[in-house]
């Protein structure tokens, strides 16, 4: 080699090292990474969906970085866990589901979540906005965000990989703010292969702080809602689903016993105190509405559960003086005036007034106190024959009477229910001893909770579950046994199999086709669980119901048991049947 040669080689050598070094492959990040980094960032670490294009990598990069991620077989059990997630843990729950036909599948979750204030964001892939927008037929085309925005409480669509963090630390904060519940985002598909940066990403996420600040009530509005109660003759406590998720239990279970003031829980928030609790008017609730002339209600709104405040339940009009706690000050008079609106947090608002009344309160009339305690213990002994029959086949009452004791010997067993009447009756028939251990169809009466439920309360709490559903409930959402034996989940599912919806005798007077409300007969549901490798059974007696009950709880293990309970029993909607209109013309 020639000096020039030499020469050449040494600059070029220097050259590329000088360019080497000006040009050195920075660490990059994407799409993907930024969304599962931003969910960490903020304490998230569960997600419950199903995979598919485009989040198929999303679900497996997530696992791989820690997070828990729970596959189910259909989007809305799995939306439908995220939703009770959020209500359980006060973070929002997450639902990841591909484009389209999954994001509305997972959409019915979402809506039940914004109407039950839990608070979940729904994840979805999307479609190419630049194809989307000119309709250009892409690969499940959907203009997913203008569809959720009128059945959530906010949307958002992330373009770019730099606003990722900004988009999900939105989502979050309107979440959990204010009157919890449901959020869309949405995340095309070109969003997750963007690069970026590493360094410039991470400073783009963001850590969301005092998501859900404390809401203080106007001290006026205490010293009104105070003087209400200490001139009540009547007084009555209702609490809602909404005082179970503040988790202020120790405020709400004080406020009860100093005030003195009998109380009606909503069927979420049985347990905030015993429902053998002296004070507990559930056994009593129709004289304890009816008779009352001033009623607080807290994290309970007057809809139709509670016949919009007005009616035969609540006695002769304009009896009642309403006191309302709600941290959404839109929700008074919405269906009745409200004398004392107590708007903040519950938290706050409980405190608040257990500091106004001081020690000197005098509690409620002991008349009146008698007067519940009184009509409670006889319907709890009116009630108590129905629930102590062993025949088989067993109804109702007697099936629930077994579960109730289970329930009594293991409070801290999460309690999951649906059906009509499998629900109905159960909401009196079993008494609950803690917080957050009831979760049933809430507001909107929705069947199809149940499975979805059961994964989320197992996997957020470690908790044992009892799923007990009735046999057409158990249908939508039954598939998600195969999902409950493949992560081997402390669930123990019980189904009221009575052939049909309310009743398994209708018939087609046609004679063509089986009724319409009417199953295979004697289905036999326990050899679904067996299938995919859990426990199954099947009971004809109250006293077989609870000891494979107990034995299933006792394993730990999946398992699903078939009660057989008589075709006949069961009423036409449970007790909600007056909302279900009759035809009163009769064709010849």
């Amino acid at each position: 080699m020639t000096a020039t040669a030499m020469a050449k080689k040494i600059d070029t050598s220097a050259a590329d090292a000088a360019i080497s070094e000006f040009y050195s492959p920075q660490e990059l990040t994407d799409g993907f990474h930024l969304v599962i980094d931003a969910l960490k960032l903020n304490g998230i670490t569960t997600i419950y969906g199903v995979p598919g294009i485009p989040i198929t990598d999303l679900g497996r990069m997530a696992q791989a970085e820690g997070m828990r991620v729970l596959s189910f077989r259909h989007e809305q059990n799995a939306g439908n866990a995220a939703a009770i997630a959020g209500f359980l843990t006060k973070k929002p729950g997450i639902c990841l589901t591909v484009s389209a036909p999954g994001f509305l599948n997972g959409l019915t979750a979402l809506a039940n979540a914004t109407t039950n204030c839990f608070p979940m964001i729904l994840i979805s892939g999307s479609s190419e906005r630049e194809i989307v927008d000119l309709q250009q037929g892409d690969y499940e085309e959907m203009d997913q965000l203008a569809i959720a925005k009128p059945l959530c409480k906010a949307a958002f669509r992330v373009l770019h990989a730099c606003d990722i963090g900004i988009g999900i630390a939105r989502a979050i904060r309107a979440a959990v703010s204010g009157r919890p519940g449901g959020v869309y985002l949405d995340l095309p598909a070109k969003l997750f292969s963007q690069v970026m940066d590493a360094e410039a990403g991470a400073k783009s996420l963001v850590k969301v702080i005092d998501a859900a600040p404390a809401q203080l009530p106007a001290p006026s509005s205490i010293a009104r809602a105070l003087e209400e109660l200490k001139n009540a003759k009547r007084p009555l406590i209702v609490l809602g689903k909404g005082a179970a998720y503040a988790q202020a239990d120790d405020l709400v279970r004080e406020l009860v016993e100093r005030s003195g003031i009998p109380y009606v829980p909503m069927s979420m928030a049985k347990g905030l105190l015993p429902d053998t609790h002296p004070l507990s008017a559930g056994a009593a609730r129709s004289t304890a509405l009816k008779d009352s002339d001033v009623v607080l209600l807290v994290g309970a709104r007057l809809n139709w559960l509670l016949s919009h405040g007005k009616g035969k339940t609540w006695g002769e009009p304009g009896s009642k003086r309403f006191i309302q706690i709600d941290i959404e000050p839109r929700e008074m008079d919405s269906n009745v005036e409200i004398v004392a609106p107590v708007v903040g947090d519950i938290g706050s608002c409980v405190a608040a007034l257990l500091d106004g009344m001081g020690k000197e309160w005098k509690g409620a009339p002991a008349e009146w106190v008698e007067t519940i305690r009184t009509k409670r213990e006889a319907n709890i002994a009116k009630m108590a024959p129905k629930l102590m029959k062993n025949t088989a086949p067993m109804d109702f009452h007697s099936a629930l009477g077994a579960l109730r004791t289970v329930i009594k010997e293991r409070p801290d067993a999460i309690l999951v229910n649906e059906g009509a009447n499998t629900l109905d009756l159960a909401r009196g028939i079993i008494d609950m001893y803690q917080p957050r251990k009831r979760l049933d169809v809430g507001t909107w009466g929705v069947m199809g909770i149940g499975m979805g439920f059961a994964v989320a309360a197992a996997v957020e709490t470690g908790k044992p579950v009892l799923a007990v559903e009735g046999d057409s409930a158990f249908g939508f959402s039954g598939m998600e046994v195969e999902t409950i034996c493949r992560y081997n989940l402390p669930i123990c599912i019980v189904i009221f199999n009575n052939n049909g919806i309310y009743r398994g005798t209708d018939t087609d007077p046609t004679g063509r086709d089986p009724g319409t409300t009417v199953f295979v007969p004697d289905s036999r549901y326990d050899k679904m669980m067996e299938a995919f490798g859990g426990a199954g059974a099947q009971v004809f007696t109250p006293d077989e119901l609870k000891r494979a009950v107990e034995t299933a709880m006792d394993s730990g293990k999946p398992t699903l048991i078939n009660a057989v309970i008589d075709p006949s029993a069961g009423s036409e909607s449970g007790n909600i049947g007056s909302l279900n209109p009759q035809s009163v013309i009769k064709r010849k």
